[in-house]
């Protein structure tokens, strides 16, 4: 058995008391760290080191590395394959699932799999409908939502029971998470909704693209109201913008993606807008690093993916922190988090 903390056969860490996994994932978020994760777009391709090279250029600034599960209803190698390729060597993965595609035996069958694996963290997605891919003819399945297939996974860790009630041998050691939007009015259905994704079995979540830290310190009021920010790890979605036309066509055909006006208009007024994009992205983080209940951020830097190291560095909120990378002692780094 392969785990994300240790990329040599032969040898796997403990779970700590209160935590769920053996992963490096949960270890940060638990010891107080602020967290940064960041999205990993497959490959078309099944060469494995098309999935390396992409890799590579977070290491040393990520905490995990989340593998889209055909995001936009699109075809790219698997989640479960990007997941299992990066774990074998030591990174910290986060497996999204997409409900869209497979049913309920499926699902549990690839749960159990990642598991086996080493893959410590799993991202419980409804998932796009077909039609905003390349593929609309395909057939959706959506036998589960997020909400049953969080608490399916989390019977299948606590009880050690399938859906079907049928005993497992052994239970899968994995740190769930969620998706959530809070920049879509109204926000107390936001709320409520984050607060059912709780109760089925979220212990973090990842949120859409942040551009108002204003509408995001009103829902963490909110959630601070209702102490959901003690139980469970809520880390920001962030990413740079290319351009101002690239934001205003993102705020009109992404769903649930909100975009100021005042966002467009900094980056049309300005001489280099992808320079502009990331000094964006900056600030950004350096404000919500301060909101009180947030644990971290997620960033999202489709095709800019080797921005993220210059700007996670830039933001400052490492805090003189190294994660994990390669070339560096895995024993040495596990033991910093412990301590």
């Amino acid at each position: 058995m392969y785990f994300e903390d240790e990329p040599v056969p032969g040898y796997s860490l403990p779970i700590l008391p209160g935590h769920v996994s053996p992963g490096r994932f949960e270890r940060v978020l638990r010891s107080g760290k602020f967290a940064v994760t960041a999205e990993l777009a497959p490959p078309d391709s099944a060469d494995p080191e098309e999935v390396f090279l992409r890799a590579r250029i977070f290491d040393g600034f990520v905490d995990a590395i989340n593998a889209t599960d055909g995001s936009g209803a699109n075809c790219h190698m698997s989640s479960v394959g990007v997941c299992a390729l990066l774990t074998r060597v030591g990174y910290s993965t986060i497996m999204q699932i997409s409900c869209r595609d497979r049913n309920r035996i499926a699902i549990q069958g690839d749960i159990l799999g990642a598991a086996a694996m080493g893959v410590a963290n799993i991202l419980c997605l409804t998932g796009d409908g077909v039609q905003a891919g390349d593929q609309p003819g395909a057939k959706p399945v959506f036998d589960f939502d997020c909400m049953t297939l969080l608490a399916t996974a989390r019977r299948m860790r606590d009880e050690s029971q399938l859906l079907s009630g049928r005993k497992l041998d052994f239970s899968p050691k994995i740190f769930l998470g969620a998706a959530s939007n809070p920049f879509v009015e109204p926000l107390d259905f936001r709320v409520d909704r984050l607060a059912k994704k709780v109760a089925a079995g979220a212990q973090y979540v990842q949120t859409q693209y942040c551009y108002d830290v204003g509408r995001l310190k009103r829902f963490m009021a909110r959630v601070r109201e209702r102490e959901l920010d003690k139980k469970v790890f809520i880390l920001v979605g962030v990413g740079p913008l290319a351009s101002a036309r690239a934001a205003a066509w993102i705020r009109d055909h992404v769903p649930g993606v909100h975009i100021p006006d005042v966002v467009i208009e900094r980056l049309a007024k300005a001489e280099k807008p992808k320079l502009e994009g990331k000094k964006l992205c900056i600030e950004l983080i350096q404000k919500i690093r301060e909101i009180p209940g947030v644990a971290g951020v997620h960033l999202m830097a489709y095709r800019q993916e080797e921005s993220v190291a210059e700007i996670v560095d830039a933001s400052g909120v490492l805090e003189g922190r190294v994660p994990w990378h390669p070339n560096r002692s895995t024993n040495t780094d596990t033991m910093r988090l412990v301590q």
